[in-house]
């Protein structure tokens, strides 16, 4: 190895060590008490994660510790409110667990399956349910499509994983009868809805309506895309 590969491989592993000292999570919102109420020490624990190995690991950018409250946590959790009591729920390319993960810790109640192709996020999400305690939480490695036919659930869930056309192929075949589609999605909710609204019908979806969950917890309410299973 030539100098200047030594000094570029220093530079990166300090650069490594620097994050990983310096990295810290933000402080606890008031609000949050309020989300998570008794599983609030479990919250602050993910988040302490996601801002330290999450940061190492490339499963989320250093400019994100600041509002991983606001942004991530806080935003996921709510979305439980659409959720039934004891509900089996699958989240499609759960990515750092979000927000898959977030409902786990919320709402023990629910039985929450991971589903995401990446070994580095898979490998990350197993370790923090073993940190956290969580048992209520099953991890699966693969794509979405690869889980058809084998399993069925109450509830499906995506966070910023493709646009509503992609997300009805990949999601729908995972709902039972009756259940639901739970797509988080922002100001472009009814343009994909519209866009994709033949490739629903035909994975045997109606679209039910775009509610706004946490309006009494958030200053923006998420926006959140339901479909209903035939």
């Amino acid at each position: 190895m030539n100098a200047h590969s030594v000094s570029r491989e220093t530079s990166r592993n300090d650069v490594s060590r620097e994050t990983t000292d310096h990295a810290e999570a933000p402080s606890t919102p008031v609000v949050a008490q309020r989300v998570f109420l008794d599983r609030l020490s479990i919250a602050e624990a993910y988040t302490n994660l996601l801002a330290t190995d999450g940061i190492v690991r490339g499963l989320i950018g250093p400019r994100e510790v600041p509002r991983l409250w606001d942004r991530h946590l806080l935003n996921c959790a709510v979305v439980t409110d659409a959720v039934a009591p004891g509900a089996s729920v699958a989240d499609i390319g759960s990515g750092a667990g979000l927000p898959g993960l977030v409902m786990a810790i919320r709402r023990p109640d629910l039985q929450i399956t991971l589903i995401e192709p990446l070994l580095r996020r898979t490998t990350f999400l197993d370790e923090a349910c073993e940190k956290l305690a969580l048992d209520n939480v099953t991890v699966r490695r693969g794509r979405a499509e690869e889980v058809h036919g084998s399993a069925q659930f109450d509830v499906v869930t995506s966070r910023a994983v493709a646009p509503m056309d992609r997300l009805a192929r990949w999601s729908l075949p995972l709902v039972r009868s009756g259940g639901s589609f739970l797509a988080m999605k922002g100001s472009s909710a009814e343009t994909e809805i519209a866009t994709a609204g033949k490739i629903i019908e035909r994975e045997r979806g109606r679209f039910v309506r775009v509610q706004e969950l946490g309006a009494d917890f958030l200053e923006q309410p998420v926006r959140v895309v339901e479909i209903v299973k035939k």
